[in-house]
């Protein structure tokens, strides 16, 4: 008997920004001190920026 083989779904991740699902394989990732976040495009990314150059220095949401 022949087993059939699957092909491996490509992992996801969501963008930091508008959260879609985008394969690892393709996502732009910017690693901060204590994690990575990735960015489905460039357009989420200066957006990304943008709001945490907008964001007041020791601000924590915690």
């Amino acid at each position: 008997m022949t087993e059939k083989i699957t092909p491996a779904q490509p992992e996801h991740v969501a963008c930091a920004v508008c959260m879609e699902e985008i394969p690892a394989t393709v996502a732009t990732s910017q690693e901060g001190d204590e994690y990575a976040q990735h960015f489905c495009g460039l357009e989420c990314y200066d957006k990304w920026k943008h709001q945490q150059a907008e964001e007041p220095e020791g601000n924590d949401k915690g």
